[in-house]
């Protein structure tokens, strides 16, 4: 039977009209009773089947020895017997056209070994039968939609419905997402566990959850990716309608291991994800707190136009605190309008604040709440509100927050809630959960989640993709090249092999010149014009601090490229010489003879292949900087026009770029398009593994830019 398209068929998983736990039991805290009784308690609407050859009936319910036996057609299959009965019960289930199957069996390829051997038959059988699988080792899979109120899980609870989704590849940090989103109030529309993601995967329900009309934001746990440029389209198309968040495990250096370039040495195992993420529009988080914090305000409140946040506390040491926390979230400290400041006067008591953050003082009641957010989110410079009240003998917390929602739902701005009461607050909190205010503990989460808010929505504005592709370059010259570096055997090109290549891809470079004797400099020079650098070219020296002698070798003949401005002098005392040759130990092929570039700003360019993601470039300060700041910038090609721009100006070092203290701006259109160029070189050419531009020098606005020292690593 031919695969069906897993797309069209996950409304058998999430909204099936019947649904066979194969593996219910009636034994008490087993995984099978767990599930079937998840499914009954929770008024699930279709019809549920038990299926246990070794019972007559299940709480009630009449079971059946195999799901063949099942007299009516079956859309869902929740699968919890023994691993290596798993096939052999698929291989049923496509007997009997069911529509897809959970399973929530463990024991497969997080085992290793004949765990991969049996994930393999149950992924066969799954499609030889054309059914969609989520699993194994899953949790199950959850929908509060009242129209279906499906828990085909063995979470001991069911979430509120609500507008967001959760997608996790963790069971267990499924379930204490789920206990957590329960306790803060926050209601669920889908919770998808997925698992070893033998069949489906997150990319499967991202395309699904992007169309539900029940979700309007989409958190997602992951530990991998199953297929990266899938989720890139995928989620490029979705962030801009719904707002994707994700936490993504496993931030280490590990992968950074012994590289061979600046690059690969700066990239990490993490730099993908994190590009990745920026390029699509999702949302990285941290932790399970900031997740939940920010899916609550993304669920309930508009986005801010800006990132201006407006204040309005009865403590002022809170007030204060919220505004350093302002600071270190991205956002401002609104200045208010002079109407603003004058009717916030005729509001409140004398000896109130009006100024920024707003200080109602510590006996305000509602009627002082309301005007002061009231005349706050009128002004035009405000993009958004926190409002902070404390426990006082003469504070009504439920009637501020009544006033609060009130005043909040007449403005199209967000507002944030940070109520620090630790007792008797639950009718506040239904108050603030029915009119669809978010509630914090403290005022830094507050702020910290409008702050996000704020960067989300700058990041909308992120430039669409449209790609160019040069036409001026010329692939048959670098193919070339290539070819005589295998055919040597070596897995580096020599730097006026670089030179060539970036030359062939229309990338500015410095007039140079191969050289085999001191006449040979000594014209090049000449026509070329000094000052001239001159580079010592072998395959035993490819990094000029590759080994501690080579580096003091490179260091001396460097010095001497400094000190003397005619070449013949250099190549008299430091190429014609035996003595020379013998310090460097290494195989002299050539000489390279390159112009002096002008003084300029010292960037690098960079790319390595990652084995999931692909080229991964980078842009950063240049020189020996490079490592010591490691401000650098890293992004999944190919890239767009603006998208380089965009790298370029969330560098630390962009104000050096853009003209400091009356310094000149830099090129920064040659700078863009450098790394669009080297976008297309890398996609162009897979058997690059790593290379550098280091410096890229950068010359002021309008008069480009020159490679000037270059490594490529191929395999």
């Amino acid at each position: 039977m031919p695969v069906l398209d897993k797309n069209s068929h996950l409304q058998a998983l999430f909204a099936p009209q019947s649904v066979a736990v194969i593996g219910a039991s009636s034994r008490p805290e087993s995984v099978g009773r767990a599930v079937f009784s998840n499914v009954l308690r929770y008024d699930y609407t279709g019809v549920v089947y038990p299926v246990n050859p070794k019972a007559r009936s299940i709480m009630g319910v009449r079971a059946y020895t195999s799901v063949l036996d099942i007299p009516d057609p079956v859309d869902l299959a929740v699968i919890i017997v023994p691993s290596a009965g798993v096939a052999q019960v698929l291989q049923e289930c496509g007997q009997k056209g069911i529509k897809g199957a959970i399973v929530i069996t463990a024991g497969f390829k997080e085992l290793g070994g004949e765990g991969i051997n049996k994930e393999a038959e149950v992924l066969n059988a799954a499609r030889q039968s054309g059914i969609p699988l989520l699993g194994p080792n899953c949790l199950g899979i959850i929908n509060t939609d009242p129209q279906v109120s499906l828990n085909a899980s063995f979470s001991r609870l069911m979430p509120s419905p609500g507008n967001i989704a959760l997608v996790s590849q963790s069971g267990a940090v499924g379930v204490a997402a789920l206990e957590y989103a329960q306790a803060e109030r926050i209601g669920l529309s889908k919770f998808v566990s997925v698992g070893n993601k033998a069949d489906l995967n997150e990319n499967d329900f991202l395309a699904y959850l992007q169309e539900d009309p029940q979700t309007d934001v989409i958190l997602l746990y992951l530990e991998d990716l199953a297929d990266p440029r899938r989720f890139f389209q995928l989620a490029e198309g979705s962030s801009p309608r719904k707002p994707i968040l994700a936490i993504k495990s496993g931030r280490t250096a590990a992968g950074a291991k012994a590289a061979s370039s600046h690059t690969g040495a700066l990239a990490g195992s993490d730099a993908a994800y994190d590009a990745l993420f920026a390029q699509c529009g999702v949302f990285r988080v941290e932790s399970l707190e900031e997740l939940f914090d920010y899916a609550a305000a993304f669920a309930t409140q508009p986005l801010p136009q800006g990132n201006r946040a407006a204040i309005v506390t009865n403590a002022g040491g809170l007030g204060i605190m919220a505004t350093d926390a302002a600071v270190r979230y991205g956002l401002t400290m609104a200045n208010f309008q002079e109407e603003t400041m004058e009717r916030l006067q005729e509001s409140l008591p004398p000896a109130a604040n009006l100024h920024n953050p707003v200080d109602v003082l510590g006996d305000a009641t509602e009627e002082r709440y309301a005007a002061a957010l009231e005349n706050v989110l009128a002004d035009p410079g405000v993009d958004g509100a926190i409002v902070i009240s404390t426990p006082q003998l003469m504070t009504n917390l439920a009637a501020i927050a009544s006033a609060v929602t009130r005043v909040a739902s007449q403005h199209q701005k967000p507002t944030l809630v940070c109520q620090m009461a630790l007792g008797e607050i639950e009718e506040t909190l239904t108050i603030l959960s029915h009119g669809r205010l978010p509630h914090y503990a403290f005022p830094e989460e507050a702020v910290r989640t409008l702050g996000a808010m704020a960067r989300y929505a700058r990041n909308l504005g992120r430039p669409r993709y449209e790609v160019k592709t040069f036409a001026d370059v010329d692939r048959d010259a670098v193919t070339e090249v290539f070819a005589g570096v295998k055919n040597k055997g070596r897995s580096f090109v020599l730097e006026p092999e670089a030179h060539q290549i970036f030359q062939a891809y229309g990338f500015p470079v410095l007039p140079h010149s191969w050289v085999r004797s001191a006449d040979d400099a000594a014209q090049a020079a000449e026509e070329m014009g000094y000052p001239v650098a001159l580079k010592i070219v072998s395959p035993d020296i490819v990094h000029s601090r590759a080994q501690a002698e080579l580096a003091r070798a490179e260091a001396e003949v460097g010095r001497a490229r400094c000190e003397l401005t005619r070449v013949e002098a250099l190549v008299k005392q430091k190429v014609s010489s035996e003595h020379a040759l013998d310090q460097t130990r290494a195989a002299l092929a050539v000489a390279l003879v390159q112009k002096m570039a002008a003084p300029g700003a010292e960037m690098i360019l960079g790319m390595t292949r990652d084995p999931h993601f692909g080229p991964l470039l980078m842009i950063g300060l240049g020189g020996t900087l490079v490592e010591i700041f490691q401000d650098v910038m890293f992004s999944v090609a190919p890239i767009s026009e603006p998208w380089a721009h965009r790298m370029i100006e969330d560098l630390k070092a962009f104000p050096l770029l853009s003209g400091y203290r009356g310094e000149p701006p830099g090129d920064l259109e040659m700078i863009a398009e450098c790394l669009e160029r080297l976008s297309q070189l890398a996609l162009d050419f897979p058997e690059i593994r790593e290379l550098d531009i280091n410096p890229l020098m950068v010359f002021p606005q309008g008069q480009g830019a020159a490679v000037v020292d270059a490594r490529i690593f191929v395999g």
